[in-house]
């Protein structure tokens, strides 16, 4: 009958999550994680991850992918070279060495990852960002920090990558305990600062505070601490 509840509608609703690497994946809920944390991708780098972790252990043509991606849409290949650096800058994969994403140079690409299934249903607290404590935000990104050590620098394959010759290839790290955070420079040749003050040696900072690493100026912000509306003038 029309409007009478389902006798399933009490069973819970399940959800398959595809781990690689330390990242994982939620097809149908859009949702990507690394670390436990949830990250972005934008659209098409989702696609483009899907695609081929589903068709995982072959080369896909860049024809292919490009065909599946972009449906009716000219683009050139460089469209496709600018998604899979998005992918491994989020995901954390070094372009020399892949563990992730492989490239076939004049061909495709492969997802080369060893992959793991597993399922949790809406009952459970599934939500990876719940552990994150506090952030560090730049004018661009955002990094989510939970309970322990992350390191910071220029090796792609770290939670806090910063991209520039500038930025030594580990940096600094940052200790998380609680609402409490340490960082620490690493003998980087630029420096660390808080505040604008050079640290040398492992010193606390605050949500509010400033650090900077190479030409990146990041603010730590406790996770459950808004930031204040900004008033637009006409």
């Amino acid at each position: 009958m029309l409007g009478e509840p389902s006798k399933y509608s009490c069973i819970p609703e399940v959800f398959v999550r595809i781990r690689f690497a330390d990242s994982a994946l939620d097809i149908a809920a859009r949702r990507v994680f690394r670390c436990g944390h949830e990250v972005h991708l934008s659209p098409k780098a989702f696609d483009m991850l899907t695609l081929l972790m589903e068709r995982r252990g072959r080369v896909v043509a860049k024809k292919d992918l490009l065909d599946l991606i972009w449906p009716n849409v000219f683009v050139s290949d460089a469209s496709l070279a600018r998604v899979v650096t998005e992918l491994r800058q989020v995901l954390g994969d070094n372009p020399r060495n892949p563990a992730i994403i492989r490239t076939v140079h004049g061909y495709g690409y492969e997802f080369k990852a060893e992959v793991t299934e597993e399922e949790s249903t809406t009952g459970e607290n599934s939500s990876a960002s719940a552990a994150v404590t506090c952030l560090l935000i730049s004018h661009d990104r955002v990094f989510p920090l939970a309970d322990g050590e992350q390191l910071a620098g220029r090796d792609p394959v770290l939670s806090i990558w910063l991209n520039s010759p500038k930025v030594s290839w580990r940096h600094a790290r940052l200790v998380v305990r609680g609402p409490s955070t340490t960082i620490e420079d690493l003998g980087s040749k630029n420096g660390t600062y808080v505040n604008g003050i050079r640290i040398t040696q492992p010193s606390d900072v605050q949500s509010g505070d400033e650090v900077r690493i190479g030409p990146f100026r990041l603010m730590l912000r406790l996770a459950d601490t808004p930031s204040r509306t900004e008033t637009e003038t006409p």
